[in-house]
């Protein structure tokens, strides 16, 4: 379900649906079970573990989990002798999910040593309860604290966070409109933020914050993608996304990825790599310098069931299959 890498740790550490994190040896020794939630994790379509993050000094691993009630739980684990440490577990944030489906669980550190967590919009159809665009709840929105799992409090709200001090608003959210965003990731030479959110039943997106500085309404569930959705207004504050494809048939949600910046594949560098999760092809997207507007290019190759991407330290992309394998992309002469 998602790929982490700690830092100045060769190992990769994939969170599996059921539960479990395994940590991966590039030079093929055994898999280690680094943290096991079983039974403590729902198992429905949209639910599971769904997303791990390590601290930048890689002294804690952040995971993102539906529990058996179906709520979202971001929970700390220290790092001990490579492996999580159950005594020292964290609970930093807890929402609860109305329905099901659209539960988010990206988990991502940025450039400002925050974590961001992705949240979608409680689920059902066409969200109901309006979340994505009420900034009285956490759901649709990606939020950024900046977690102290060793303090008396588990999190602190950043200062500068754009709706801090609004009134109504909650001080986590850092963007809002969002049916259900799986996955975002940071250009790690930019620090742009991209984002694919899920569609509804026409269209899936891919929306940026070039600036990567938050406050950005994305449009749900006034608009999916770049076009008008039941009987919300349109408001101009609504960011458009960059790409949009439509569902035909086979495609059925968008599965974001990360922006190539590995030295391996030249001709890839600084390219958005992504997929639809039923279709599979793996495409990529050119941010302009406008900000706004993309190129797009497909690679030709295709994975099924697409579930996530990841990233090591040397820039090399890793896709990850719902039916279980892990693929590095590697260059054609490799």
């Amino acid at each position: 379900m998602a790929l982490a890498v700690r830092p100045g740790d060769p190992k990769l550490y994939v969170a599996e649906k059921t539960g479990r994190v395994i940590s991966l040896d590039p030079d093929g020794g055994d898999p280690t079970t680094v943290l096991d939630l079983s039974g403590k994790v729902s198992l429905g379509s949209e639910q599971g573990l769904l997303g791990l993050v390590f601290s930048p000094d890689g002294r804690w691993l952040y995971v993102d989990y539906t529990d058996t009630r179906g709520d979202t739980r971001v929970q700390a684990f220290a790092m001990r002798h490579g492996r999580t440490d159950p005594a020292t577990r964290t609970q930093i944030l807890s929402v609860r999910q109305p329905y099901e489906n659209h539960n988010g669980g990206q988990l991502a550190f940025g450039p400002d040593g925050d974590l961001y967590i992705g949240l979608g919009d409680g689920g059902s159809g066409g969200d109901p309860q309006g979340n994505g665009q009420s900034l009285s709840t956490l759901l649709g929105k990606i939020l950024r604290i900046s977690p102290d799992p060793g303090g008396s409090r588990p999190y602190t709200i950043p200062k500068d966070n754009p709706f801090v001090g609004r009134h109504g608003a909650r001080p986590e959210i850092w963007a809002y409109g969002l049916r259900n965003p799986w996955r975002f990731s940071f250009d790690r030479a930019t620090g742009t933020v991209w984002i694919g959110d899920v569609g509804q039943s026409a269209w899936e997106e891919i929306d940026v914050d070039p600036a990567g500085v938050g406050g950005r309404n994305f449009g749900w569930n006034a608009m999916e993608g770049d076009h008008r959705y039941a009987d919300r207004e349109p408001t101009a504050s609504m960011i458009p996304p960059v790409y949009e494809y439509p569902h035909d048939g086979r495609t059925c949600a968008v599965t974001g990825g990360y922006v190539y910046r590995g030295s391996a594949i030249p001709q890839l560098a600084g390219w958005y790599v992504f997929a639809d999760f039923c279709v599979g092809k793996l495409e990529a997207l050119w941010l302009e310098q406008d900000g706004t507007s993309v190129r797009h290019r497909s690679l030709g190759l295709t994975v099924e069931n697409v579930a996530s991407f990841g990233q090591d330290a040397r820039g090399r992309l890793y896709v990850l299959s719902l039916s279980g394998p892990l693929y590095a992309i590697t260059p054609t002469d490799a």
